[in-house]
């Protein structure tokens, strides 16, 4: 809906505004969600919205309304009566001689009904590019509901890609179509929210990049003129992405979650080898990048001041921040945030390589579901995701916000930045760390013998940085099983079921953990089933096929404990569009940029029945093996399911998820047409069991893999423990 274009103030409020003063606008609005309060007398929605402009101006304002209900005869009209404009007032959060970032934080009441509700900030005017709409509008669930979410990640180009071939980021149109028949309530960035490589090809570090001595590379400063030169490289490329449409489009009107990832500072960041990742261009770029990612991912004020070698206050961590340089704030300003949203985990300590603390996310989207974002990048190293506390922190917050919605919230959705199910690469990772690379490294070194294969940074094969990147990566094996065992627990506890999404891998597959079927539990009763969406990339290019059809072939069962399996679900029963994404009998992977839509399921079980609900749960057969559907939500995976539009729903899995892949045609299609795969997840209904508390061993031997008749499936796919 849009308001008049010639006074959006009048036509929010029935008169003329003396608020008409041209406010100059470089970059937005981003709209994004913080946290909504959720009680029995009132419920209450809060988000944000920023705009960039040039400095100096008049504090801006914007005028919020509501535009009545989802559907109704309001859409496209003036609002009810009694639904006047509320005034925002606009919080500088930073200002320098170039540029001011603005937010709006919005707050507004949870009705009975899904509400439409629109904004305007008066005098908005782009200093370059289209003229502004008069106003933008966000979709705000009813009390009883749980929020419809779109997911993805890696939404920019890696260096290199051939722009031709993979024009613009045009499943966003997409989006916005699927929007317009049924509206997002949060789109959720999974990571490379934009890809900011480039500054070591056309930027500021593309002399250090070019240094061939390792150790001059590593010893090379990071002064404040190359941290200024690094500053600016990332607000332009900030600016240029988001100002970039259709993406555009979609920032000012679905409200935004994000976690930060590698290609948000640098691509490989936290993965090279220790020794390097502590040189002082590594930490002077995460500090830059932290920066932006605060400003324009999260709308708060960012540190005082990031690292630099010529400002030793900035070089170590200080009450978890770096120290402030007076150059750095010289005709600067930076609010001095007074309170944290409480949507904040905060870790304890500064990550290893960035002097600020990770900040992890915890969010009620709606009535029913609760979210967890993980910061897996400001703690990260080659052997470790996240520190062992802030695992502690986030299952602490999980707790209290679990027992204090007193039995409403029935499903946890966690974002990860990388697969958690996922097959395992370790032959390859062997391979690229033996001693055969060795001879083929120096004469990279002396040669520049197959200069594609090693990386720039630390001489190491470039593809190690993304194999050290994932859970399933050797170093990390550990702490991935017992980061799935406490959400196992917390899933029994308060039979919450547990969604994971990732994205990362360019390229869309469905993971799940699920019990040993020797332990002889239906997936909606069993605390171990989570899947993990795998929906990347939007807008990055995709591997090739045969890169797909190999980890295809990989997709093993795995076996993480005695009491839990692992493998990617077959899904992809047809190409899209007809057109050859990967081979006819690799149903798992799927080489084509994509997105995620994910919504509750709403209508009733079995007439409220609960045993009538239990015997058709029963009714389904437990499979051999994760290779077959594990329950009736699996059974129609695809294309066939209803929900594969991205808006149509499912029925008969009441308070359960409805999850579409919406995949991409045709790289060439600047509209964008995609066709849809979905299948359903059950809501979880926990019933404690002999089978389930059985020590596992014993479990284990009950029902021996050997002596079990492999399925067809099974029969050709081997199997490894984990």
């Amino acid at each position: 809906m849009a308001l008049p274009d010639h006074d959006p103030v009048a036509a929010m409020n029935g008169h003329a505004s003396d608020l008409n003063a041209q406010l100059d606008v470089i970059c937005g609005p981003l709209i994004n969600f913080k946290n909504m309060d959720v009680n029995p007398s009132s419920s209450t929605w809060r988000g944000s919205v920023l705009i960039v402009t040039k400095p100096d101006q008049t504090q801006p304002r914007l005028l919020l309304r509501q535009a009545g209900p989802i559907g109704s005869s309001y859409a496209g009209s003036v609002a009810p009566a009694g639904n006047s404009a509320v005034a925002v007032d606009g919080v500088r959060l930073y200002e320098d001689p170039k540029k001011a970032f603005w937010r709006f934080s919005l707050s507004v009441p949870l009705e009975s009904y899904e509400a439409r509700w629109e904004y305007a900030i008066p005098g908005f005017t782009y200093l370059e590019g289209d003229k502004a709409p008069s106003s933008w509008d966000f979709a705000v669930p009813s009390v009883n509901q749980s929020m419809r979410m779109m997911f993805h990640s890696c939404n920019g180009f890696s260096v290199g890609t051939d722009m031709n071939a993979w024009v613009g980021p045009n499943l966003w149109n997409d989006v916005l179509r699927v929007h317009a028949q049924k509206p997002f309530h949060v789109m959720i960035g999974g990571g490379d929210q934009l890809y900011n490589d480039g500054i070591r090809v056309d930027g500021p570090l593309k002399e250090w990049t070019s240094i061939s001595n390792p150790h001059s590379r590593r010893a090379h400063n990071f002064d404040n003129s190359l941290r200024a030169r690094c500053d600016e490289y990332y607000y332009a490329n900030y600016v240029r992405w988001y100002s970039t449409d259709p993406f555009k489009g979609a920032n000012g009107r679905i409200p935004q979650i994000n976690i930060w990832d590698d290609h948000d500072i640098i691509d490989g960041f936290g993965s090279y080898t220790d020794h390097f990742m502590r040189c002082s261009v590594f930490r002077g770029i995460g500090g830059v990048a932290f920066k932006y990612y605060c400003l324009f991912q999260h709308h708060i004020a960012p540190p005082k001041s990031t690292f630099t070698t010529d400002a030793p206050q900035t070089m170590h961590a200080v009450n978890g921040t770096a120290g402030a340089d007076p150059r750095q704030l010289e005709n600067t300003f930076v609010l001095d945030e007074q309170q944290e949203d409480d949507s904040w985990i905060i870790g304890k300590r500064p990550g290893p390589y960035v002097e600020e603390r990770s900040r992890n996310l915890y969010m009620r989207l709606g009535k029913r579901i609760a979210f967890i974002g993980v910061d897996a990048r400001t703690e990260r190293t080659r052997h470790q995701v996240n520190y062992p506390d802030t695992y502690d922190l986030i299952f602490s917050r999980l707790q209290s916000e679990v027992a204090a919605a007193n039995g409403d919230i029935k499903h946890l959705v966690v974002l990860l930045g990388v697969p958690i199910a996922y097959p395992r690469l370790a032959w390859l990772e062997n391979i690229l760390s033996s001693p055969i690379i060795a001879p083929i490294r120096l004469l990279n070194k002396r040669f520049g013998f197959a200069g594609g294969l090693f990386n720039q940074f630390d001489g190491q094969v470039d593809l190690l940085d993304d194999l050290d990147d994932h859970y399933t990566a050797r170093q990390h094996k550990k702490e991935r099983r017992i980061f799935i065992q406490r959400l196992q627990d917390f899933a029994k506890t308060h039979s919450v079921r547990v969604t994971i999404l990732g994205g990362d891998v360019h390229l869309a597959a469905i993971g799940r953990f699920y019990s040993n079927p020797s332990l002889r539990i239906h997936s909606e009763n069993d605390p171990r089933y989570m899947v993990n969406v795998i929906s990347s990339a939007i807008t990055n290019k995709p591997p090739p096929k045969a890169v797909a059809n190999l980890l295809a072939r990989r997709n093993k069962l795995h076996h993480m404990d005695p009491s839990t399996d692992e493998t990617l679900m077959d899904f992809f029963d047809r190409q899209p569009g007809g057109q050859e994404k990967s081979a006819s009998w690799n149903k798992v992977t799927m080489p084509s940029r994509n997105y995620a839509c994910i919504t509750e399921i709403e209508t009733p079980a079995s007439n409220g029945d609960a045993a009538t609900a239990q015997d058709e749960i029963t009714s389904f057969p437990i499979p051999m093996d994760g290779h077959s559907p594990l329950h009736k939500g699996e059974k129609n995976a695809g294309s066939s399911h209803p929900a594969a539009d991205g808006f149509s729903s499912s029925s008969g899995m009441s308070g359960g998820l409805d999850v579409a892949i919406r995949v991409e045609i045709n790289p060439q299609d600047r509209e964008g047409a995609t066709d849809g795969y979905a299948f359903s997840i059950p809501a979880l209904a926990y019933v404690p069991s002999e089978d389930d508390s059985r020590p596992t061993s014993r479990a284990r031997s009950l029902r021996p893999r050997s002596l079990r008749p492999p399925s067809r499936q099974a029969a050709q796919r081997p199997q490894s423990a984990v």
